[in-house]
């Protein structure tokens, strides 16, 4: 029994320890829980049990360097501390007990409060409210509380003071309902934290003088394009109304306009406006005493349009590639000149008979059909009508330049300066600069006009690593300019990106290469020069350096083989890019092979002509056709082998036929007799027939060799002046036709064209007459079957008229 009352004790004695929660240790602090931040002190720790445990800091706890104080007690000295900490003890107790532990608030005392204002809201006619605020100062990190206290005075009686308690963060405030019949306030504000109590000086104020009615309420009635009407509400009637409006919300100009009341509201002009322009409009009140109101909220409206008011800035330029058209620049107006939203444009040429072009409100430049002296006028529009005229005439007389003109590239920009020449004729009467990048002169065209007193400009907005080019323009008169150009300008340069693209054509033993411009975003400046890498099929290299805008180059005298071709591209400054991909080309063995296939072409054409005029009626179609080209002048029969051997044998003269069949007999024919007629030269138009009787006897129809001179050699003897002398054996098988020869008692002799005459013009006459209408032609064409003549006529004998030869056939 006593063993169980035992035991019921134990258990008790335990529970009431876990109940009341007996801890390990006690902590305290030499400077309590609530420190300012920066200073120092001490940390004690005693355990309740016989064994000395440990400090820590924090959480997650990190353990403390202590030091001994005692048996039972340790401390850790804090110095400078900058923060809240928490601070615990544990040690192993058995039974096993709670650490123990300890927060220390680190913060700082208030600051006496900064910038009191207080400031009365008039919200009715009876009341309003009492608005203060101040500045708490720096933060001290624990938990501050601040009042505002007010006492007021109205008449003879005061009251208060009345505690407010303050509200924000930062800037604190307070605000406290009054009625508009007090007419004196005291005001102060006390702070206090656990460091520490302020309180502020007391401040004094008269009500009237704090008095701020609210913000006024604006609504917008109409705008004309230099006016607005605006409508201004209060809650509590006021004596004063401040207006101000913008047009870009940064500088606001104030009206000054008059003032049209309607009970609790008013109606407010603001004029001084510009025409279609966007403006912000706000409003303000106060009473005659006391402070502005706060500004109302803002509004928003655009005045309505008007005609454009300036003319446009007008320039053109004439592509020098290009002399069909001149293209006409302008800028696009701001807003105080358009003084409306821009609906399109139009451009005029001529004059009087003007011609004008329609041109929508996007476009920035027009094409006009080229004259020399026209004039272009430029008008913008809008809805209310159109701009004054701007004009530029493309008669311009280009005097010798007069200006030095000097380029300098800066950041982004491009300085431009000139001197005038001391030779220069004229005086100037205004300048244009033109610029834009290298070969974008109708796309990116950009100008600026300046005074004839101007000597230099600055252009700015310049792209990096941009080419750029331009000209300064100095005008006399209205047709009188000189120009002097400027080009390969940038801000920033750098080696090109890539290298050009390149074609090459072989021609025999040298090689003719074309490149095109690198593409713009590539150049990376202004491109200077080109480098072209020719190498062998052995490696050896070659340089060639070709200079800026050029883009073809030939190698000649390249030995035959295999080459390889490459190109890089340099600017002035940046250095030279990377080479372009390599072309391979071949220079022929033989230079001259196209010329032998040329030549073994040519002869495969003539030997196939050759062998085309072989067949018959080709060759016919051939004389033709040439016949107008054959020669009327052929050999003169008189000088002829056969007439000399004749003068030697007088006795007789044969001529042999050819043989007419092959069953003709071999015993010797009798000789076929040959008509030779002797005629004057005759008209090619004459038709001779082709039969003709033959007289047997032809010395019978000789006339009498008389007149003759017995002194004359035979060889020279002379037959009536005659032309040509016709002489064709007739077809073998014409066996009808008796061919006769010439008797051997008779004699012939040829007489000299060209020689002179011995018989009398009766003789002649007779001659003519008697062999009129005679033909030898043969009914064949003698082309085909050979001529053959006996004895020893032979072909040179015989002079042929050409013309009826040809006729005939």
């Amino acid at each position: 029994m006593l063993l169980s009352w035992s035991v019921f004790i134990a258990v008790t004695v335990l529970a009431v320890q876990l109940c009341i929660g007996e801890k390990s240790c006690n902590i305290k602090s030499t400077a309590g829980s609530v420190v300012q931040r920066g200073s120092s002190f001490t940390v004690y720790c005693t355990f309740n049990c016989k064994r000395k445990g440990s400090m820590y800091c924090d959480d997650p706890t990190t353990l403390q360097t202590h030091k001994d104080y005692n048996s039972t007690t340790i401390y850790v000295n804090v110095v400078n501390i900058t923060k809240s900490r928490t601070y615990s003890c544990r040690c192993e107790c058995c039974p096993q007990l709670d650490p123990c532990g300890l927060d220390i608030l680190a913060g700082y005392p208030p600051d006496h409060p900064e910038n009191f204002t207080c400031t009365y809201e008039v919200r009715t006619k009876e009341s309003g409210l009492l608005v203060c605020t101040w500045n708490r100062g720096r933060d001290t990190y624990l938990g501050t509380r601040s009042k505002l206290r007010v006492r007021t005075v109205t008449g003879n009686h005061t009251a208060g003071p009345h505690s407010v308690s303050s509200t924000g963060t930062e800037s604190l405030s307070a605000s406290f309902a009054m009625s508009r019949s007090v007419q004196l306030i005291s005001v102060w504000v006390e702070v206090n934290n656990s460091l520490g109590f302020v309180e502020s000086s007391i401040s004094e104020y008269s009500l009237s003088d704090i008095a701020m009615p609210l913000a006024p309420g604006l609504y917008l009635l109409k705008c004309s394009s230099r006016k607005c009407i605006i409508k201004v509400e209060e809650p509590v009637k006021t004596q004063h109304v401040q207006i101000e409006y913008t047009a870009d919300q940064q500088t606001w100009t104030t009206s000054l306009d008059s003032v049209v009341q309607m009970n609790s509201s008013q109606v407010r002009s603001v004029s001084s406006l510009e025409p279609y322009t966007l403006y912000y409009f706000r409003a303000r009140s106060k009473f005659s005493t006391g402070i502005w109101s706060e500004w109302s909220a803002n509004i928003s409206s655009w005045t309505q349009e008007e005609a454009p008011a300036e003319e446009l800035d007008v320039w053109f330029t004439e592509p020098e590639s290009d002399f069909k058209s001149t293209t006409v620049y302008w800028k696009e107006p701001n807003t105080s000149i358009s003084r409306g939203k821009i609906i399109g444009y139009k451009v005029g040429v001529g004059r009087p008979n003007l011609r004008v072009y329609n041109i929508s409100a996007d476009a920035r430049s027009y094409s006009v059909p080229f004259c020399a002296g026209c004039e272009v006028t430029v008008w913008a529009c809008n809805s209310k009508g159109l701009s004054p005229p701007a004009r530029v005439t493309t008669r311009r007389t280009k005097v010798k330049p007069s200006l030095e003109v000097r380029v300098s590239a800066g950041n982004y920009s491009i300085a431009i300066s000139w001197t005038k020449a001391e030779t220069a004729p004229l005086l100037p009467t205004g300048y244009v600069v033109e610029w834009y990048p290298e070969g974008r002169q109708l796309q990116e065209l950009r100008w600026v006009k300046l005074d004839k007193n101007e000597k230099q400009t600055v252009i700015s907005g310049i792209k990096a690593f941009e080419c750029y080019e331009g000209a300064v323009y100095v005008f006399y008169n209205e047709s009188s300019v000189s120009w002097t150009r400027f080009k390969g300008v940038a801000t920033l340069e750098s080696a090109p990106a890539a290298g050009p693209t390149v074609k090459e054509k072989v021609e025999g033993n040298e090689v003719k290469i074309t490149w095109t411009e690198l593409p713009r975003s590539q150049r990376r400046g202004c491109i200077s020069s080109y480098s072209i890498y020719l190498e062998d099929s052995s490696g050896h290299r070659e340089l060639y350096s070709v200079a800026s805008p050029e883009r073809t180059y030939t190698i000649k005298g390249l030995s035959p083989g295999v080459y390889s071709l490459s190109m890089s591209a340099s600017t002035s400054t940046g250095g030279e890019g990377p080479a372009g991909q390599k072309v391979k080309f071949f220079i022929d063995q033989e230079a001259h092979i196209s010329l032998l296939l040329v030549c073994g072409i040519l002869s495969v054409i003539a030997l196939f002509l050759v062998c085309l005029c072989q067949c018959s009626a080709v060759k016919q179609r051939f004389f033709e056709f040439f016949q107008c080209f054959m020669l009327d002048v052929v050999p003169d029969p008189a000088n002829s082998k056969w007439a000399k051997e004749y003068t030697q044998d007088k006795d007789k003269m044969s001529l042999m036929p050819q043989q007419s069949n092959s069953s003709a007999s071999t015993e010797e024919e009798e000789p076929i007799l040959v008509d030779v007629e002797e005629l004057p030269k005759q008209s090619s138009d004459v038709s001779m027939p082709t039969d003709v009787s033959m007289p047997t006897d032809v010395s019978s129809q000789l006339p009498p060799q008389t007149g003759l001179n017995p002194g004359t050699d035979p060889a020279t003897l002379l037959y009536p002046p005659t032309t040509y002398i016709k002489s064709f054996s007739h077809d073998s098988d014409s066996s009808d036709q008796t061919q006769t020869s010439l008797d051997t008692n008779s004699t012939v002799d040829y007489i000299s064209s060209h020689g002179p005459g011995n018989l009398d013009e009766e003789d002649e006459e007779e001659e003519e007459e008697e062999f009129v209408g005679m033909n030898f032609f043969p009914s064949h064409n003698i082309f085909l079957d050979s001529l053959e003549f006996g004895g020893k006529l032979t072909l040179d004998a015989v002079k042929i008229d050409c013309s009826d030869f040809f006729q005939n056939t």
